[in-house]
């Protein structure tokens, strides 16, 4: 059965690439859904529900299933997240599958207890060669030009350290990081705008006190001149 992190781990990466691949117009984003790759195909075998999977290079509405025979093609990018019971399978009979038969181009997998058990292939000719993680750790993801890196925080009340996806800026936002960040960049211009009209009024004050001190000597020069004529 699936774990609360592992329901979450999926959210987070779906819901993590919604705005890139809003912004590509051509990439469909799932998990936890069937994707048909055998037209004969035989119940239990001939198809397989990937926890993440992305597709380029296709429309973006929705559909209850995947099916490669109707679509045009399978999946570029799956994830899978792995398991005691689920590893063998995962890192063997799936794998094989990934390769062989739907000819993913960039398979991963990842431990969520324990995430430094994480892999990534890419294929090369018929067969998946690993993917080297870069200086920062990532998983360079090949067919769609992004990264897969950890990140230590908090999703949905649960503290952990998460799979994310990201770009040559950084993190790609979830849709509430961003208008949060939005929120943000607009507090802090409001603030400089006034910090600066604040240090405009004191300007102002100041120039207003000079002009006022400048009156008065001139006022106190004038009845100086009055004593000194009348004297």
């Amino acid at each position: 059965m699936e774990t609360p992190r592992h329901r979450f781990q999926m959210e987070l990466l779906i819901r993590g690439l919604y705005s890139w691949a809003a912004d590509q117009g051509d990439v469909f984003v799932s998990g936890n859904q069937f994707v048909y790759f055998n037209v004969n195909q035989l119940r239990g075998q001939d198809f397989r529900g990937p926890d993440v999977f992305v597709v380029r290079g296709v429309s973006q509405r929705e559909r209850k299933s995947w099916v490669v025979w109707n679509e045009g093609k399978g999946p570029d990018v799956v994830i899978e997240f792995i398991s005691d019971s689920t590893a063998e399978n995962d890192k063997g009979a799936k794998k094989t599958i990934y390769q062989d038969q739907l000819r993913v181009p960039d398979y991963f997998w990842m431990d969520l207890f324990n995430p430094e058990d994480r892999c990534g292939f890419t294929l090369s000719g018929r067969r998946y060669v690993p993917i080297p993680r870069d200086a920062e750790g990532c998983l360079p993801v090949p067919s769609l030009g992004l990264r897969l890196c950890l990140w230590s925080g908090e999703y949905l009340g649960i503290t952990a350290t998460w799979l994310r996806w990201a770009g040559a800026q950084g993190l790609l936002l979830l849709p509430e990081e961003a208008e949060r960040q939005r929120a943000d960049e607009e507090q802090r211009r409001a603030n400089e705008a006034q910090r600066r009209a604040d240090e405009e009024q004191q300007r102002a004050n100041g120039e207003q006190r000079r002009a006022e001190a400048a009156e008065q000597e001139i006022m106190r020069l004038r009845a100086e001149i009055d004593r000194l004529r009348s004297a």
